[in-house]
């Protein structure tokens, strides 16, 4: 009775800590392009995807929803929607292949930004965050990716500095529940084995 009690908490406690998995990833280099019909990365090169750091781990890109609020000049909301896609090369640990493949959210509450900053030496930085998930909303994350534009604005293409995205691992609910089912299957053969 016991190990079926054990095994139970554990498939109950299961779903807890697959939410704990986050992967940190950086990336830099590459170029944002864009206008008031959104926004699109391309060339940037992955710098760290969780502990594994190296000068070329593989490639960053997304694109976006276009602009509800502001202008891509001067900043705003973008919609929900477009792409974040997170590739490995197969280098310093990292698997080849897609390793996230997600879209853009962006909500009343927590919307998807590209805020202009004046700094105090008169430069401007944009700065564009918000939170992405995959297309099945198993997989949660956020964004942040910054460039600097010097004294004039965004006119339509500008190189990226850095950007840093967290993507939270969570299991299709589904497997969660199969996992669970499995446990309690291997829990009742067990004491069933030991009663007879």
């Amino acid at each position: 009775m016991k190990r079926v009690v054990l095994l139970t908490l554990l498939a109950l406690a299961l779903p807890v800590a697959t939410w704990a998995s986050t992967i940190g990833v950086t990336n830099k280099g590459g170029t944002i392009m864009g206008d008031n019909s959104g926004l699109s990365l391309s060339g940037s090169v992955m710098i760290a995807y969780g502990s594994a750091v190296g000068s070329n781990l593989g490639t960053v890109t997304f694109s976006t929803g276009a602009f509800l609020t502001g202008n891509a000049q001067m900043g705003g909301t973008l919609a929900a929607g477009g792409s974040f896609t997170i590739t490995g090369n197969g280098t310093g640990g990292v698997p080849n292949g897609v390793l996230f493949s997600g879209t853009f959210t962006s909500t009343a509450t927590d919307p998807l930004t590209w805020k202009l900053v004046t700094l105090s030496n008169g430069t401007h930085n944009y700065t564009l965050s918000g939170g992405i998930v995959t297309m099945g909303g198993q997989v949660a994350g956020t964004s942040q990716l910054t460039v600097n534009t010097g004294k004039g604005f965004f006119n339509g293409s500008v190189a990226l500095e850095s950007g840093d995205t967290s993507i939270s691992a969570v299991p299709e609910p589904g497997t969660l529940s199969l996992l669970g089912t499995g446990l309690l299957g291997l829990g009742g053969l067990l004491r069933r084995k030991r009663n007879g």
